[in-house]
């Protein structure tokens, strides 16, 4: 009898990632750097952190990137077999071979606008996790109105200048690259934007960290003071970035649906919330969390979240059929925030005070993690889109609701 084909590929991937996979990252005593999964210049000579060997094996077989093209460092695998993957990835409990906006957001919209000699140079970097990137959109004016961008790029002949002003960064202190929109025309407001690309060692950056609510600094203050790029870091038509802005907003939308989904972290401490909940609240005669209303309200979060990640499936396969991320992206980013933030609320709400600490003896580390995770859940409504910018979307792209009329 002859062997499924599909079949055969999963046992392909199932052994290769078993004899591949470096054992110390299953060692939870190994010191194990948390910066290694983005990759970038700072890990280039580094041939010991069992995570960038992860990283690189999983490169050499194509598999960071495993649908896009061989050209490209990817391994040109069809949709089902990339799908085969990453179901074994999650099956066998395996660390993320690399983080990247690189391979999330930047490298699908290279694909489709840069030229061939941008996707050669930059798209197998991306794939081998060489490169770090940021990206430079949101400005002190410019956040929710991003097109009113005021970051100026200058034609100086043999290369742009560019002169301005990025915040929300994220981790800009530690990147590579930027990608970044600029303002190439004064006289119009969207079809005066420019989609460029520029390395963070260039003189004249500089990056300030902003300090969070929740105690972290992944944010930045990136500042452009008379900074050179070279002509051919233009990407797409000169005054065409609006256009490469707005898909590259999908893709991102799209992989932070992800994060917030029943299979990420988002929302407070990983684990089983209803769990977690009997744990420090008890439970009655049969088993049940001991507080009714509280065992509702969690079952309903669950739900939501299981239904958003099988939404977020659907959604997949249709931008795979499609060629890309839709409106849709929008309704998905919205909910996805909205659950992420309720679950962290209940997290908060099944600790007690418990989950108010901070530091210090008394609170384990995953109180801790609850306490912080409850904070920076803040900005899930307000990264990748606020919320009601992505209803704005939902309603004129998706609904097709006319702009409400204009006051006074």
């Amino acid at each position: 009898m002859t062997e499924d084909p599909s079949e055969s590929f999963r046992r392909e991937v199932r052994d290769w990632l078993a004899a591949n996979y470096p054992p110390q990252l299953r060692d939870q005593a190994s010191e194990i750097d948390p910066e290694a999964v983005w990759g970038g210049r700072r890990f280039a000579g580094d041939s010991q952190d069992p995570q960038i060997v992860w990283t690189r094996r999983m490169a050499e077989k194509g598999w960071t990137a495993p649908a896009w093209p061989t050209a490209y460092g990817g391994a040109g695998l069809s949709e089902a077999q990339a799908r085969v993957v990453a179901e074994e990835l999650a099956a066998g409990r395996y660390r993320t071979p690399l983080s990247s906006f690189g391979l999330w957001m930047l490298g699908p919209v290279l694909m489709e606008y840069a030229d061939e000699a941008q996707k050669a140079e930059h798209l197998p970097k991306i794939v081998r996790g060489e490169i770090r990137w940021c990206q430079g959109y949101s400005e002190p004016g410019a956040g929710s109105d991003l097109a009113a961008l005021q970051t100026r790029c200058e034609d100086k002949g043999d290369h742009w200048l560019i002169n301005g002003q990025k915040v929300w960064t994220s981790y800009a202190d530690r990147a590579d690259w930027c990608f970044c929109l600029v303002r190439t025309d004064t006289t119009k407001k969207h079809e005066g934007i420019s989609f460029v690309l520029i390395d963070m060692t260039s003189p004249g950056v500089e990056t300030r960290p902003i300090r969070l609510i929740s105690g972290e600094s992944p944010f930045c203050e990136t500042f452009f003071t008379d900074v050179k790029v070279p002509k051919e870091n233009l990407v797409g038509r000169l005054n065409g970035g609006w256009e490469i802005a707005k898909r590259l907003l999908q893709y991102e939308r799209q992989n932070i649906s992800g994060l917030f989904g029943a299979g990420g972290t988002a929302g407070g401490a990983p684990g089983d919330l209803s769990e977690i909940a009997k744990r420090y609240l008890g439970v009655d005669a049969d088993g049940r969390l001991a507080d009714g209303d509280l065992r509702a309200r969690i079952t309903r979060n669950k739900m939501d979240l299981q239904a958003l990640s099988l939404t977020i499936a659907r959604a997949a396969a249709e931008t795979r059929a499609n060629s890309g991320p839709g409106a849709a992206t929008s309704i998905i980013k919205y909910a996805a925030a909205s659950f992420a933030q309720e679950r962290s609320e209940l997290m908060i709400e099944a600790l007690g005070h418990q989950g108010l600490g901070w530091e210090g003896e008394g609170f384990t580390p995953a109180e801790l993690a609850a306490t912080h995770g409850w904070l920076r859940s803040k900005g899930n409504s307000i990264e990748g889109g606020a919320s009601e910018i992505n209803l704005n979307v939902v309603a004129k792209r998706v609904l097709g609701l006319p702009d409400p009329p204009r006051q006074g």
